[in-house]
């Protein structure tokens, strides 16, 4: 009988499952879950949604417009190749690259230039955007010098000009920061493995979020003990740069994401990593804050971005994490741990051999010099910001990338800010020790003596170098330390102390060019250096008396004084009467012609008691250096847009104020001053012809100038306090150290001794008479005269001194001397017997032909006679030496000293 089996179906089980989940998902609280679920995925959607859409238009808005301001850049004056200058082919080579040249046969030939560099030779050809017209060379090198150079069209040159350097670009005002862009391609290689493998790894493998770094940062706590970590990618950093504050939380980090991959979607791998390089944070340069891998190649190295080295490009890496913490160069110690971990990460991530690290590991920081006035002449550009704000909108500075060529010698301003370093650290000893006293503390046996210093204001200094020739000013620093204090005190006003003697007698030297020549002033023109007192002027100076200036050295304080010996030895009394004789509307007139607008004609003019900037006065003698003309001081040279088409090209004014045989006899008693004067110790160690005047205020000058370089140095008080230095002991050296390294550049060694123009003739003079020298008269000097002012006469005399020499060593005897030519009268238009006297004084810038002036009465010196001494008073030296001791008289007036 068969027997049927009932086999259920193998899927019965499972179906009875799936109802009792079908019952489960059925209930109320399931289906309540399963909606809240997708409801909140839909929430989170469209919050990402919305999100994404959001930051999506910020990007879209950001990325509309220039990411980056392209601001004016600022070049130096071109450097000159000569032929004879010590150069080396690879030297011109470098100076051309870091100049923004590119080799021939690189790719991405540079709209600027391209160089060959073919043994000791080196060929040049600048591009459509150069600063130069397309004119090629080719500069031929041997044995370290230039042998020759040969122009594209064979012709055989002399010099040839280099393309500008790049200074530093126009500054954000808003955020003291400065930025020097720079593209992928400028990025060398190392460089870029440096910055991956310290900062991002997969840079170049993710999507904008590196998945694995952000939660192994999360977890950072439990799996290192560290504390929890970003995992920020550069594309997240970069998103928080430009988009994001600073702010640490959650909500942050989603918005870096989001960020993140829009910019991924929106642009390539090498655009983010552009993008990056020229936006973070590198640290501070003196008051600013450096942008960009650009500017910090620049302010740590001195180097264009492509020319910086393994360990260079691994501690601009490592800055990134924290530019205060690894600061080069306040704490150098944590910079090179931090390249050191840069350079192993390298390593780690294949990028250099061991070998590259280890040796990498073993070069020392080199590092720029930290002063930043001797690399980017902060305060001259300032100068040059504010002269193109008076022309140009700020929006043209900022957006249009033109180029700012001025004349700044980058070489020069290195040695002005040494020798500003050198010279005011010996101010500082000399203000140090005019603070420090002895104490005397307690009494009897238990009194101590105690050393102690008071404190006070240090002195600030200013500096300021023309070419006198071309007006271009060459070097300036306003301060001690940019980054202290920004005050410009090149174009602070200032008295200007006895640096303005020289205009005093040029107005007087100036009367050889009217009238009688032999009636005229000239150099061996005598004046009473004596002590006096002097009127006022009323309608000038209501309010003030007799005006009685002192001289510093008593020794010149004597009634006759050449105006040569007067002007050396810089003799405040001899001075005004000078200007008196004159005329002190003639003085005034051309010290304000020559651009020192405050002076007034007064006694007190004679001597600097009105103000000038440093600035000014170096403008003001430009009209000694340059051979009677004027010259405006100038920054600019020319302005140009972004691809070098020329906007507005600059000349100097020029303004003919002196004949040139004035300014030269000028020139030859300022050289005086130099050679024998109040700055007789600059020749001992700076022997180059030169010419210069010593000031003191209450502040301290000199103003100097050779055949091609023109300087004026001030040292002073911001609170205007009297610095108690003269002007050769705090100001000369100072100009005497940045001489000392100009005479050594290559541009002006040749510092060639004053030529004299036609019209001028060169005399010996007796010493002591100021009479023409002769034989039996063997102490005499050389001076030179225009044409008809010198003296006729000579010093030789029938007598001469026929004693024999017992009667000379105990003063026995009659020793006949000539008499000495009587000083000039104080009188305008009268003449002195023997002797060259004022003509009627010339026409001057500012006053009319012929015209006249009221001079002040001068009041009577009431100076004693001395007493004669005796025999053995003759010859021990004993007796009344009163007139060499230090006078005093009454002073109620604020005087400038000397020298």
């Amino acid at each position: 009988m068969p027997v049927k089996v009932r086999i259920k179906p193998a899927s019965a089980p499972k179906s009875k499952r799936a109802k009792t989940l079908r019952g489960r998902l059925g209930s109320p609280m399931a289906r309540g879950i399963v909606a809240g679920f997708i409801i909140l995925c839909l929430i989170g959607f469209a919050l990402f949604a919305y999100q994404y859409v959001k930051y999506q238009k910020i990007v879209d808005e950001r990325i509309r417009k220039p990411i980056f301001n392209n601001a004016a850049k600022i070049y130096a004056a071109p450097q000159v190749v000569r032929v004879g200058d010590k150069w080396s082919a690879r030297e011109i080579a470098n100076d051309l690259r870091h100049a923004g040249y590119t080799e021939g046969g690189e790719q991405g030939a540079s709209k600027i230039g391209i160089y060959g560099l073919h043994g000791s030779s080196v060929e040049v050809k600048p591009g459509p955007e150069s600063y130069h017209a397309p004119d090629s060379a080719t500069i031929d090198v041997e044995s370290g010098k230039v042998a020759g150079i040969t122009g594209g069209n064979g012709d055989h040159l002399t010099s040839y000009e280099l393309e500008p350097q790049l200074v530093t670009g126009l500054f954000d005002s808003k955020e003291r920061s400065k930025r020097r862009l720079i593209t992928y391609d400028e990025m060398p290689r190392q460089l870029v493995d440096a910055i991956v493998s310290v900062e991002d790894r997969r840079f170049f493998e993710h999507s904008g979020i590196n998945y694995f770094r952000l939660v192994e940062g999360i977890l950072a706590p439990v799996l290192s003990g560290h504390r929890m970590q970003g995992g920020s990618t550069l594309t997240m950093q970069m998103a928080r740069g430009f988009f994001l504050s600073n702010k640490r939380d959650i909500r942050r980090k989603m918005k870096e994401m989001l960020i993140a991959i829009e910019l991924e979607q929106r642009f390539s791998k090498k655009q983010i990593l552009e993008l990056y390089v020229n936006q973070v944070d590198m640290g501070q340069r003196g008051s600013f804050n450096i942008r960009g891998f650009g500017e910090a190649a620049q302010a740590y190295f001195g180097k264009d971005i492509q020319s910086v080295n393994l360990p260079e490009s691994a501690l601009l890496a490592g800055i990134v994490n924290g530019p205060t913490y690894f600061s080069p160069y306040r704490h150098p110690e944590h910079a090179l741990e931090r390249r050191n971990l840069v350079l192993q990460a390298m390593f780690e991530n294949n990028a250099i051999t061991k070998e590259q690290m280890e040796q990498a590991k073993a070069t020392p920081l080199k590092l720029a010099p930290p002063n930043v006035d001797s690399s980017e002449a902060p305060h001259y550009i300032d100068l040059v910001r504010d002269t193109l704000l008076a022309r140009y909108k700020d929006s043209e500075l900022n957006d249009s990338g033109m180029r700012i060529y001025t004349g700044l010698d980058p070489d020069l301003q290195a040695a002005a800010a040494e020798a500003v370093d050198a010279g005011m650290k010996q101010v500082d000893n000399l203000i140090r020790k005019q603070r420090t006293h002895k104490i005397k503390i307690g009494k009897g046996k238990s009194a101590k003596t105690e050393i102690r210093t008071t404190t006070g204001p240090m002195p600030q200094v200013a500096l300021v170098v023309l070419d006198p020739h071309t007006g271009n000013v060459l070097a300036l620093l306003g301060g001690r330390n940019y980054g202290v204090s920004q005050l410009n005190h090149a174009t602070s006003k200032r008295p200007t102390g006895s640096i303005f003697k020289p205009f005093v007698y040029a107005a007087a030297i100036n009367t050889a060019l009217s009238g009688d020549p032999s009636q005229a002033y000239s150099q061996a023109s005598l004046v009473d250096g004596s002590l006096g007192c002097f009127d006022s002027d009323q309608d000038l100076e209501p309010d003030k008396g007799p005006y009685c200036p002192r001289n510093f050295d008593p020794k010149y304080s004597v009634p006759d004084l050449s105006f040569r010996t007067a002007l050396a030895h810089s003799v405040n009394t001899a001075a005004i009467r000078v200007a008196q004789m004159v005329g002190y509307d003639k003085v005034a007139n051309l010290a304000r012609a020559a651009g020192i607008p405050s002076v007034r004609a007064t006694p007190a003019m004679a001597i600097g008691a009105y103000d000038a900037t440093p600035l000014d006065m170096a403008g003001a003698y430009t009209v000694f250096a340059n051979g009677g003309t004027l010259i405006e001081p100038q920054f600019i040279t020319s302005v140009r847009a972004a691809n070098g088409e020329v906007i507005q090209d600059f000349t100097p004014q020029k303004t003919s104020l002196l004949d040139p045989r004035v300014a030269y006899v000028m020139t030859d008693m300022m050289e005086a001053v130099i050679n024998n004067g109040t700055a007789a110790a600059v020749r001992a160690s700076f022997a180059a012809p030169a010419a210069g005047k010593t000031g003191t205020s209450h502040d301290a000058w000199f103003a100097g100038y050779t055949s091609n370089l023109l300087c004026i140095v001030w040292v002073g008080n911001d609170d205007y306090s009297d610095i108690k230095i003269e002007g050769s002991k705090a100001a000369a050296p100072i100009w005497t150290e940045f001489m000392k390294r100009a005479s050594v550049l290559q541009q002006y060694k040749d510092m060639k001794s004053f030529t004299p123009p036609a019209g001028v003739n060169q005399l010996r003079l007796d010493k002591v008479t100021n009479l023409l020298a002769a034989p039996s008269c063997p102490e005499d000097y050389s001076a030179y005269f225009i044409d008809g002012t010198g003296p006729t006469t000579t010093c030789e005399h029938p007598a001469g001194d026929n004693r024999n020499i017992f009667q000379k060593i105990f003063g026995l005897g009659d020793n006949q001397k000539p008499p000495a030519p009587p000083p000039v009268s104080n009188t305008p238009g009268t003449k002195a017997p023997g002797q060259t006297g004022p003509a009627p004084p010339p026409s001057v810038p500012g006053s009319a032909p012929g015209q006249t002036s009221a001079q002040p009465a001068q009041i009577q010196n009431p100076a004693t006679q001395p007493k004669k001494r005796g025999f053995w008073g003759k010859v021990f030296g004993a007796g009344d030496k009163s007139k060499d001791k230090k006078a005093s008289p009454a002073d109620n007036s604020s005087q400038p000293k000397e020298p």
